[in-house]
């Protein structure tokens, strides 16, 4: 049975999730903070993170962002084959969302129309939407504002199959070598194996939504993503690049089929906030 699903019903939604993820923590992030304090040896290091929880908790107090860089919007869309949207186009649904959330929250606005000639379209619009279509009569939202600092130290990497899981622990662990301090650590890395060029990358970017510490139910990918975060703590760049032994809260990978003669690979990484937030309508 077709169940109706209005685009002003999907716009409140995304506008009131806008709000949500840049002025409050996600319970799995708020957890991977709070273990990161008892885990850091590096006095220095701990101090970074003992002020990141003041500002969280400042920042859910006086609604003030958590990050003054609220991010380009990207939603995941789960929609059910059995949902019909009324009342107008999805997409536009979404973006109304978007551009509510960003001008009614008082949220800084950060997306320009043209990448070359760069004229800001004043309301954080267009989102970047990614859309599938799955079993069912729900609408699932997974929206998480991505920042720029974090987002211009991630890569796309085409390597040769002949690479193997070696080629990809050696991109994983240069690109969060090469990120440093510029990523704002301690990050959450998501991982893309497999696919094609742009399937890689939104792999890894959807990973990111996936709650720190839930490992892959894949039992190499599991021990990938263990074993990798294991490293990468071991790089010593440390809470805000100062140095310290949590670098990374979590490394989340996803994986896909690939042709014959190719292994890509992408690392997205995010900052230590790593905002995401899911509703179901």
């Amino acid at each position: 049975m077709v169940r109706e699903v209005t685009c002003s019903e999907i716009s409140e939604n995304i506008r009131e999730m806008c709000i949500e993820a840049v002025h409050f923590l996600s319970e799995d992030m708020k957890c991977a903070l709070k273990n990161a304090v008892a885990r850091e040896t590096s006095p220095l290091g701990r101090q970074v993170l003992e002020s990141l929880e003041e500002n969280l908790e400042i920042a859910g107090k006086d609604m003030i962002p958590i990050c003054q860089d609220t991010g380009m919007a990207v939603v995941f869309l789960e929609v059910g084959q059995d949902v019909h949207i009324t009342g107008g186009a999805l997409e536009d649904a979404v973006n109304e969302g978007v551009r509510r959330g960003y001008v009614e929250g008082y949220l800084r606005k950060s997306v320009v129309k043209d990448p070359i000639y760069r004229e800001n379209t004043k309301d954080n619009t267009p989102a970047i939407i990614h859309y599938n279509i799955v079993p069912g009569d729900k609408v699932k939202i997974t929206l998480a504002p991505k920042g720029f600092g974090s987002e211009n130290m991630s890569r796309v990497v085409m390597l040769k199959p002949a690479d193997g899981i070696e080629g990809v622990k050696k991109v994983i662990l240069e690109t969060v070598d090469a990120a440093g301090p510029n990523a704002c650590p301690p990050m959450v890395v998501g991982v893309g194996i497999g696919g094609d060029f742009e399937k890689c990358a939104i792999m890894a970017k959807h990973a990111l939504t996936r709650a720190a510490g839930e490992h892959s139910q894949v039992p190499y990918v599991r021990d990938l993503e263990i074993e990798m975060l294991d490293k990468i703590n071991q790089l010593g760049i440390g809470p805000g690049g100062l140095g310290g032994t949590v670098t990374a809260f979590a490394v989340n990978i996803e994986t896909y089929p690939t042709h014959i003669a190719g292994l890509p690979v992408a690392v997205n990484i995010c900052c230590h906030v790593n905002r995401h937030c899911v509703r179901e309508i």
